[in-house]
């Protein structure tokens, strides 16, 4: 009995040292990582799950460092990994929406941040992302519905506010957009990139004077400011304001 002991002993202690070694690799890689050593770091994610195979944020940290190498492949097919030791690592379904987007493969990144969101509807930046990969396909009323999952989570959220004004842009709501983004000049008042909307929606409506002024204000913010310039044209041709259009024209 008492050698049975000693070699139960001798096994735990040899446990207790691989997991602490697993750790200790993991440990030193997301240190490269974080210097964006990534070659280096993979080699230290590698020795990590060579001695657990089941360390799932090996895998998951592996993945991330693939991500950043842009081996996107490479990178899915390490969260898969960990997901199939733990379906319910959020942290891993929402590196491959990430993945996915880089490759610009929409309706699997979707599908993989409808399920980042299903496992932390607690994380505003999750509803978002759902938004914006929905947006990108066209699913604008199906956007809004993430919009207002983000913004039921923190009600003066400017980028779920802004993007939710954009899809009801799309579909026709001008006016309720146009509220939107009052609402989201008031967080920010120097987001050019709503005044640039608030225009589009008030150049929409014939309200060509008022968008002017929010062209204005937008290029206030960034003198340089491209779309803006071009929407300034255009409005100003509008307003029967040739030779201010045609000063704008020449200039970009």
């Amino acid at each position: 009995m008492r050698t049975i002991s000693i070699i139960v002993s001798i096994f735990l202690l040899c446990a207790v040292c691989v997991a602490e070694e697993t750790e200790y690799f993991d440990w030193r890689g997301s240190q490269l990582y974080a210097s964006k050593n990534y070659t280096e770091a993979m080699n230290y994610f590698d020795k990590a799950i060579t001695q657990d195979s089941n360390y799932t944020m090996g895998w998951v940290h592996r993945g991330d460092t693939q991500k950043a190498l842009k081996d996107y492949n490479g990178s899915i097919q390490s969260y898969n990994s960990a997901l199939q030791i733990d379906g319910s690592k959020a942290i891993a379904w929402s590196g491959i929406a990430d993945s996915y987007t880089a490759m610009k493969d929409y309706v699997n990144a979707s599908a993989a941040a409808a399920r980042t969101t299903e496992l932390d509807n607690k994380s505003k930046s999750n509803w978002l992302r759902e938004g914006n990969l929905l947006q990108i396909q066209g699913m604008y009323e199906e956007s809004i519905a993430k919009y207002e999952g983000a913004i039921a989570l923190d009600p003066v959220y400017k980028d779920a506010l802004y993007k939710k004004s954009i899809s009801l842009m799309v579909l026709g709501s001008n006016a309720e957009a146009g509220k939107l983004l009052d609402q989201v000049l008031e967080i920010d008042p120097k987001f050019k990139l709503a005044y640039n909307a608030k225009g589009i929606a008030l150049e929409a409506n014939g309200n060509y004077a008022e968008a002017l002024q929010s062209y204005e204000k937008a290029l206030e913010m960034d003198p340089a400011y491209s779309q803006a310039l071009v929407n300034k044209m255009h409005v100003l041709l509008a307003l029967k304001k040739q030779n201010e259009a045609m000063q704008i024209f020449v200039k970009i």
